[in-house]
């Protein structure tokens, strides 16, 4: 059965005030559309571990540095509505744009040092975006827990602070990334790919296992990545913004893998901007 489609903050906290007055736990699982089998992964694991389940769909145009990347940005809510059928979810949050931002709005949720480095060098402002965005988000749901993909794993360590440093009480829980066949991070952007920007994304995988597994042996990181960059050049590529090696626990720059660590890296390929990480 489909789930219903608010789009008021009203309507939602109808809903959620009568849950928490169940003592049932409720899930929020926030995104911007153009679900694909990742953002369904953390539907199942919301279901798994909650009474109910909010999905929030919400294309914030304050995390978007880009206007074209924006304007470009995949909006398929109806095509969203029928995969999620499948999931039993109890609510789609569809909010309109004056219940996230209405007039008037003057409030920035701005973390510091998380967001300075990687993304935040490149896309300037993105993770205020972002952290303002989700703490609406968390506020209006009333959820006790948040279920983020790792394949943005930066974007969960500011979540995860945000909400510590705010008191929000919530739980913000990572899942795994979910991978095409061939090793491509599942990811919105990938539907503007061509057959053949395609296959040169799914180069970025393979290359970061092979300098993830020297890592691993001990070898130091400056040498390896330039000849990541250069690999990933040669795959096709157009331009390779970062490939960084960092503490999984701090994000923190690391020269050798001597503690848990990810892996980072960042690439142009076929006109779309694609991220990825992995463990190390």
């Amino acid at each position: 059965m489909s789930a219903p489609i608010l789009r008021k903050l009203a309507d939602l906290r109808t809903l959620t005030t009568d849950w928490h007055r169940k003592d049932e736990v409720i899930a929020v699982v926030p995104t911007m559309g153009a679900l694909h089998q990742g953002h369904l992964s953390l539907v199942e694991a919301a279901k798994a571990g909650c009474d109910r389940v909010i999905v929030t769909i919400f294309v914030n145009p304050k995390q978007f540095n880009n206007a074209e990347d924006l304007a470009n940005y995949p909006r398929t809510e109806l095509k969203d509505a029928e995969k999620l059928a499948a999931y039993g979810i109890d609510a789609i949050y569809v909010p309109d744009p004056d219940e996230i931002y209405p007039k008037g709005f003057a409030t920035t949720v701005s973390v510091a040092g998380l967001t300075n480095v990687m993304e935040g060098e490149f896309r300037p402002g993105h993770f205020d975006g972002v952290a303002t965005v989700v703490a609406k988000l968390f506020l209006q749901t009333q959820a006790d827990r948040a279920y983020f993909g790792e394949k943005d794993y930066q974007q969960l360590m500011v979540v995860r602070r945000m909400a510590r440093d705010l008191d929000i009480p919530i739980e913000v829980i990572g899942c795994p990334t979910v991978r095409e066949p061939s090793g491509l991070a599942m990811s919105s952007r990938n539907q503007r790919l061509s057959a053949d920007g395609l296959q040169v994304a799914a180069e970025k995988h393979r290359i970061m296992r092979a300098l993830a597994d020297a890592l691993k042996d001990g070898a130091p990181f400056d040498a390896l990545a330039v000849q990541a960059q250069t690999d990933l050049l040669t795959a096709g590529f157009a331009q390779v913004e970062y490939v960084q090696l960092r503490c999984a626990d701090t994000l923190e720059p690391l020269t050798h893998a001597d503690r848990p660590a990810r892996l980072f890296a960042a690439a142009w390929a076929d006109g779309v901007r694609l991220i990825d990480n992995i463990p190390v």
